[in-house]
């Protein structure tokens, strides 16, 4: 009796700030996968906060527990055949690259996308209401405004969201999983994506 082998799964962590297009950009790609016959997941940051993270709070400490809790459910699922798209801001170098290490260790295979949208443009767009609340004063500790961000410094893709469609950063992610086998190669691919920062 012969066994078909699993597909190998990944983590593909989009990290930007609030309102860059993380998650319009995982759903896409969520869409696209699943065409492939790819088993897909995404953890969105809001959903994670309101359930598997309800206790934390946003400082720094809290922020970064945030993430490595995030982190460690995607390792298991990606470690398990599934693709795993994290449409979370994950601010801090330090727990992001805890996460990088923690799929190392399982030779998981992790890439780091960073949406580079300027905050300008994010503060434009406001999806949520954040930046109209903190200019108000209504809301403190902002992303990018008055909090930190640290940009990733060696990414595995950057999209410049400014530059490209939602469906063009999709296809960019895209074809960077099919360069690296883990799903079919198809479609058209982005231009104006910055690869490797």
């Amino acid at each position: 009796m012969t066994t078909t082998a699993r597909p190998r799964g990944a983590t593909v962590w989009l990290t930007g700030l609030p309102s860059a297009g993380k998650t319009t950009v995982a759903g896409l790609l969520r869409d696209r996968l699943r065409a492939d016959g790819r088993r897909v997941e995404v953890l969105d940051g809001d959903e994670i906060r309101r359930f598997l993270t309800a206790g934390l709070g946003f400082s720094r400490a809290d922020r970064c527990a945030n993430v490595r809790r995030v982190g460690l459910v995607a390792e298991v699922l990606a470690r398990n055949g599934v693709v795993c798209l994290v449409p979370v801001i994950a601010p801090y170098a330090e727990s992001r690259d805890a996460v990088r290490a923690r799929h190392a260790a399982s030779a998981t295979p992790y890439f780091e996308v960073y949406v580079a949208t300027p905050v300008e443009v994010c503060a434009a767009r406001d999806v949520k209401g954040l930046y109209a609340r903190q200019a108000a004063g209504m809301l403190t500790g902002l992303t990018g405004v008055d909090d930190p961000y640290e940009p990733p410094t060696d990414p595995a893709l950057v999209l410049r969201t400014r530059a490209q469609t939602p469906w063009e950063s999709a296809d960019a992610v895209h074809a960077m999983l099919a360069e690296h086998g883990l799903t079919r190669r198809a479609g058209r691919v982005a231009s104006g994506v910055n690869s490797r920062g």
